[in-house]
Order: structure tokens, then sequence, then C-alpha cells
């Protein structure tokens, strides 16, 4: 059975603009292997609410999910290892 998913990404803006597109298919390519994605929406450059790895600013994204519930595992572990990524959250949305 599928859950939705909601995943929030904080990608530090240090990155550029280049570095920070490839990123974003980066991760839009690891979500798509293991799931149906719903909506993706780019909010952009937000002041944080405290510095994270001296940055003040964060590049936020937003994806919208349906996966098995072990994909959002396999796709905080690939987070956790992706440089430049500053915070991510993934939460299962109530339908």
């Amino acid at each position: 059975m599928a859950n939705k998913y909601e995943l929030v990404v904080i990608l530090s803006p240090a990155l550029g603009e280049e570095a920070i597109a490839s990123t974003t298919e980066l991760i839009k390519t690891k979500i798509e292997s293991g799931a149906t994605i719903i909506g993706v929406e780019t909010v952009g450059v937000r002041r944080m609410a405290y510095e994270i790895k001296d940055q003040k600013d964060g590049f936020y994204l937003q994806f919208n999910f349906t996966s098995g519930p072990d994909f959002p595992k396999e796709i905080e572990r690939v987070l956790k290892i992706t440089e430049g990524i500053l915070r991510f959250l993934v939460v299962r949305i109530d339908a």
C-alpha cells in the first residue's frame, strides 16, 4: 500500500545556481527510482531561524510523493551523504 509523503530539503545557497540545480535533479531522480512524485515546489532562499554550518540562509525545496513504507528510509540515507544539504525532513501525510 502506498503512503503519501512530504520531503523538505534545505540546501546551502553557497553551492551556487548550477550545483543547486544538479542537486535538485539528483534528489528528484532518486525519488522517481522508488516512488511516484506528486509535486515539486521550489520555495527559494529563505532566512533560517538559526545558523546551520555557519549559514544564515537556506535554499528550500519541497517534494510530495507516494511510495511504500520502506522508501523514506532509503531517501534519508541518500540525503545524509549528499554534499550541500543542510537539513531535510520526511513526513508521512495522512490522506
